[in-house]
């Protein structure tokens, strides 16, 4: 059984959760997000708690617990504080700029990476050498920050190219004479 779906999510002030058909709505004063409601859990919302309960202890029952409770957190706190990543450019000559709504990356190549910033994320340049993304939703920040990182990943040998900033690149030794 579920050890996570157990817990209910607290509502902090600020933050409207309703369901309606089957949907689930949250808003907050970063935005509004919507999550459709899987028919093998049910969910209620009371007190300032949104609460999840298996229907049945069939498998799909027992994995959807779990995962609608995590999926409703994460909104709840996406609408009221937001998520963040940064991510660290590291190389002689690389470097982040945003020109409108385009992310012009400079990583070695031939010619400028340009990204277009998708709706409902902002990301800033703090450096030429850091870039900020932020959202309300979870999955599209880390999505958009893994689109980036994977014009230039990092590499083992001399470190250069796009990382999270807490990621630790393992070195490997160059070669020898």
């Amino acid at each position: 059984m579920s050890r996570v779906g157990k817990y209910p999510v607290e509502i902090p002030s600020g933050v409207e959760v309703a369901i309606a058909n089957g949907i689930l709505t949250a808003k907050g004063k970063l935005g509004e997000l919507k999550l459709p409601l899987s028919h093998h859990v049910e969910t209620t919302v009371a007190d300032g708690r949104v609460t999840v309960t298996p229907r049945g202890t069939a498998a799909p029952a027992r994995m959807m617990w779990g995962t609608t409770r995590a999926l409703v957190a994460s909104m709840v706190k996406g609408v009221s504080t937001g998520y963040t990543k940064t991510l660290e450019i590291t190389g002689t000559g690389y470097r982040a700029a945003v020109q409108g709504q385009n992310l012009v990356l400079n990583l070695g190549y031939s010619h400028d990476v340009v990204y277009p910033i998708p709706t409902g994320i902002k990301i800033t340049t703090p450096r030429p050498t850091a870039v900020t993304v932020e959202g309300v939703d979870k999955q599209r920040v880390g999505q958009v920050a893994l689109d980036i990182r994977n014009f230039r990943g990092p590499e083992p040998y001399k470190g250069k190219g796009v990382r999270y900033d807490n990621e630790v690149i393992r070195r490997k030794e160059g070669k020898k004479k």
